[in-house]
């Protein structure tokens, strides 16, 4: 099991307590691009080691160059019951929320478009509420590193930021739910293994407002009703993509009605080994 930080100087390399940076010739795009990640990486690992302290490393960068970001939706039973809620709540009433039922039980899932690159943001990074929304969220999710090929390289965290009363006002508001300057937060690093996390796999949200802890929750990738390569090869039909993308998975975790989300707030996710993503909304 590796991990891989996208920082300002460079691609750090994790390896248990063992820190080091690739070569500069390695960028983040060609990295994607291997037939096979891990041993590319491990390759490096053994012909070119430049150990530093951590701390002299710089900044640790959203773990996305070129990439798109796309994202699965109702992929969790505790997802499908939210949006059918908001879908009433913002008076789109019951006929708006049977699209979600109907998703959830489809045999094509629901996947859209979630970001580009400059969109995003890393650890540490500000992620952003519309300046038109009354009600808005943050969804934590397992992220997919997937090359161009169709293949599942590595895994990371996600914060997919969204509006839920634009959402459920209309479906066909969705992308402006969900696309915006500051919309999405990918990091701290990017997981590499051959094996898949397994579906006891926890994922923990909790918001801080003031110093204090206003919503807490979590969800396990037990409760997904939908695998990972399935996701992937319906997001590939008819599709390309030459840098490669990232795929999130859906949420479990989803706050109350009664909660929005206000500048300042802290957001943390934790999925382990991951580690946890933080971000401040602004």
């Amino acid at each position: 099991m590796i991990k891989l930080y996208r920082t300002s100087l460079g691609i750090v390399v994790e390896q248990g307590n063992n820190h080091c940076l690739l070569p500069p010739s390695m960028t983040w795009d060609k990295l994607l691009e291997q037939p096979d990640l891990l041993l590319t990486v491990e390759d490096c690992l053994e012909e070119f080691k430049r150990p530093l302290p951590w701390g002299e490393y710089g900044d640790v960068l959203a773990p996305i160059v070129s990439q798109e970001v796309w994202a699965a939706g109702v992929t969790y039973l505790r997802s499908r019951e939210a949006r059918v809620e908001e879908a009433k709540t913002a008076g789109a009433g019951a006929a708006g929320g049977d699209f979600y039922e109907r998703v959830y039980s489809a045999d094509r899932p629901e996947l859209f478009f979630k970001a580009t690159p400059h969109r995003v943001v890393g650890p540490g990074g500000k992620v952003r509420i519309r300046s038109d929304a009354k009600w808005s969220v943050p969804e934590p999710e397992l992220a997919l590193m997937v090359n161009s090929r169709g293949r599942i390289d590595g895994y990371t965290i996600a914060n997919d930021m969204s509006s839920r009363d634009i959402e459920g006002e209309n479906p066909l508001y969705l992308p402006q739910a969900k696309v915006y300057d500051g919309c999405c937060a990918l990091g701290p690093c990017v997981l590499v293994d051959d094996d898949a996390p397994p579906r006891s796999t926890e994922v923990v949200l909790s918001i801080h407002r003031g110093g204090e802890e206003v919503f807490a929750g979590k969800t396990s990738l037990l409760q997904m009703k939908r695998g990972f390569q399935e996701l992937v090869e319906y997001l590939f039909r008819d599709n390309s993509f030459p840098a490669g993308c990232f795929l999130l998975t859906g949420t479990g975790v989803v706050p109350p009605d009664s909660f929005s989300l206000k500048n300042g707030d802290e957001i943390a996710i934790t999925i382990e080994p991951i580690g946890t993503l933080k971000n401040t909304v602004a």
